[in-house]
């Protein structure tokens, strides 16, 4: 039996913590997505100890501030993109720089520097991604998908989708279609 997922990064993150941390004893509160505040001090042996379980799940504890305000700007890309809640009316750079209270361009210059890409191949790559979940959830029409993802028309939706993936949204569609076929065919 096959079984479609659907994530929900940052409430799983915050179980993750919870689960991992507080057997320990280590009390903390989660300040934002990707953001916890330990009560106390932690001593070199604890933060290192907590560090080698985090890392095991894909989780680093991040010291650079330039690292930092990357994670920030991936934080809040993946949540304007992943969260239906938020509805954006006003540029993705201003978005940013208002969220994040720095000008744009330091953002940009700052995220193409340590990332080696821009911050609108970021954008687009989580577009891509939540298309596919979408796609694979088979939720919303690509129509609706373009719509949510504040794209100008499917055909902008399906020009770049094609060039990240090297296909097209619907031929996406008719190979999950006929993967879901297969696998209900195998299955009897």
């Amino acid at each position: 039996m096959k079984a479609y997922l659907k994530f929900d990064i940052p409430a799983l993150t915050n179980q993750l913590l919870t689960d991992l941390l507080q057997p320990r004893d280590i009390k903390f509160r989660i300040v934002a997505f990707g953001e916890i505040e330990f009560s106390e001090k932690l001593s070199p042996k604890t933060l290192e100890e907590i560090t080698s379980i985090l890392t095991q799940y894909g989780i680093e504890i991040i010291e650079s501030q330039k690292t930092i305000l990357i994670q920030k700007i991936k934080d809040v890309i993946v949540d304007m993109v992943y969260d239906k809640n938020t509805t954006i009316n006003v540029k993705s750079s201003v978005y940013l720089a208002e969220k994040l209270g720095h000008s744009y361009g330091y953002l940009s210059n700052l995220f193409s520097e340590v990332t080696y890409t821009s911050i609108e191949n970021f954008i687009i790559m989580q577009k891509i991604e939540f298309t596919k979940q979408l796609i694979i959830n088979n939720q919303l029409s690509l129509t609706e998908i373009a719509f949510q993802l504040n794209y100008s028309s499917v055909a902008h939706l399906s020009t770049q989708f094609k060039n990240t993936t090297g296909i097209t949204p619907s031929a996406f569609q008719r190979i999950i279609k006929k993967r879901r076929e297969l696998a209900t065919q195998n299955t009897y």
